[in-house]
């Protein structure tokens, strides 16, 4: 690697990665393409011990014990109180100059919003219509992801079971809505819940209990609504269910679109039958679609990456999958209904209580392939710096999952190179015919982490408009 792009990728990675987004020990861990190397966290999701569940009782995991953050922040944060009142239109008059030509480049469109704030101190650099809610495209998974991680803890992990069930030899495959739950032999890295593992420890139990011919029944009831996205069938999430191991991919791939399943429940409950075969236990007929008797007693049980792990992933290599998924287990954790809409108020709640202006704002989906959904630039830079408040290091995994300019994710290609910029920001992106967005963090030449947010729409040429955006970014992140 050139000693150049190293030392971008150090100044920029690493300090506003680890230094100034303040990574819990417990929640934190590298990643290659948005997948955990941690083997830690691979062997929690695989045992019955460690990590924070959703679900009490005998045989399921006790929570993990919590390591406090251990890097604040260089110099730390302001209190809310000390910090000065944003001056509204900017306070950058440098940074202002250089990205008030870019934002007006043709190439972004007919309609654009921008803000640029500092995280430590809360001061606007710059701003236009930072108020006016548009379309965000992925960089709605930001506002997921915060929700998200202050609902259910970093070091949440989610629950699949099987238990018996309501008739004679039935047993009953319950789906906790793991996004990370696999049905392959090996594990992808940062997989989490394994059906192989599940299967071995079901076939133990049964064997312990001297059974060896079972009907198997599978619970998806956990989500409500509709499992297809409001657009339809499409290469780039999987219907919406409760239970669904690898996402609903046919083959090897763990990210970007390839068709999906049009069964993902039904596929995982014959996945998992033809695992028990495997291990010595009859499963007679099809395994068919019911209601897991309420208190009954668990089998056996297999657990997700930690939610802060799960993020990362999301954010990383802009997954769908999983950001509906969190959105939903937002709705589980306020109580709410667990459908499109249930976890729509769920998310606009939990930012809400947050401290966070979401006005006007509109959290149709998880994953923003909905064009209903609608933020401004002004919640996004908000959220980031809220992520980077030392007093919220349970939000830290809404940074560090963010795709670094040049190296990782989304952004591997993008201020990459000779790009002044590769290294030194993070980010998630947002496409979606005629939208273009882009938000994230980026260390400016005095060491500040700087939070941005650019939405724009009517570009006539996408990949135009990534340019522009890239360029906005890379101003960010090298005006003095």
């Amino acid at each position: 690697m050139p000693l150049a792009k190293t030392w971008q990728l150090i100044a920029g990675s690493a300090v506003a990665g680890l230094a100034l987004s303040a990574v819990t020990v417990a929640s934190a861990g590298p990643w290659d393409s948005g997948q955990r190397k941690a083997e830690r966290d691979r062997a929690a999701s695989w045992s019955r011990s460690g990590g924070a569940d959703h679900v009490t009782g005998p045989g399921l995991p006790e929570p993990a014990a919590s390591a406090p953050g251990v890097l604040p922040g260089i110099g730390g944060a302001a209190p809310a109180g000390d910090r000065p009142a944003a001056a509204p239109g900017g306070g950058s008059e440098a940074l202002a100059g250089v990205l008030g030509p870019l934002l007006a480049d043709r190439a972004l469109g007919t309609v654009r919003s921008a803000s640029v704030i500092d995280t430590a101190t809360g001061r606007v650099l710059y701003e236009s219509a930072p108020g006016e809610a548009m379309t965000p495209a992925s960089t709605v998974k930001i506002a997921t992801a915060v929700a998200a991680l202050s609902a259910l803890g970093p070091e949440h992990r989610i629950r699949t079971a099987v238990t018996p069930g309501a008739g004679p030899g039935q047993i009953v495959l319950v789906g906790g809505g793991d996004p990370s739950l696999t049905a392959r032999k090996k594990s992808p890295a940062g997989s989490g819940g394994s059906l192989v593992a599940l299967a071995a420890d079901t076939a133990q139990a049964l064997k312990a209990a001297g059974t060896d011919t079972v009907a198997l029944g599978f619970d998806d009831s956990l989500w409500t609504g509709p499992v297809r996205h409001p657009i339809g069938r499409n290469d780039n999430i999987a219907p919406v269910t409760a239970l669904t191991a690898d996402e609903g991919r046919p083959d090897d791939s763990v990210s970007g679109p390839v068709e999906r399943s049009d069964d993902p429940s039904g596929d995982t409950a014959r996945a998992f039958a033809g695992l028990l075969r495997e291990r010595g236990i009859d499963v007679t007929g099809e395994p068919a679609r019911v209601t897991a008797p309420a208190g009954a007693r668990q089998l056996a049980a297999t657990h997700s990456t930690p939610v802060a792990g799960l993020v990362e992933r999301m954010l990383t290599n802009s997954d769908n999958d999983i950001a509906e998924a969190l959105a939903r287990q937002t709705a589980v954790a306020a109580g709410a209904p667990t459908g499109f809409e249930g976890a729509e108020k769920a998310v606009s709640d939990k930012l809400a209580a947050l401290g966070l202006d979401v006005s006007g704002s509109r959290f149709a989906d998880g994953s923003g392939l909905n064009r209903a959904d609608k933020v401004s630039t002004r919640l996004l830079t908000g959220l980031l710096a809220k992520a980077a408040d030392p007093r919220h290091p349970e939000l830290r995994p809404a940074l560090t999952g963010l795709p670094v300019a040049g190296f990782t994710g989304t952004l591997r290609s993008r201020n990459a190179g000779t790009s002044p910029a590769a290294g030194l920001l993070r980010a998630k992106t947002g496409t979606l015919t005629g939208v273009n967005s882009l938000a994230g963090t980026a260390v400016d030449p005095s060491g500040r982490l700087l939070a941005f947010a650019f939405l724009t729409a009517g570009a006539p040429d996408g990949p135009a408009a990534e340019k522009g955006l890239d360029k906005l970014a890379a101003a960010v992140a090298t005006t003095p």
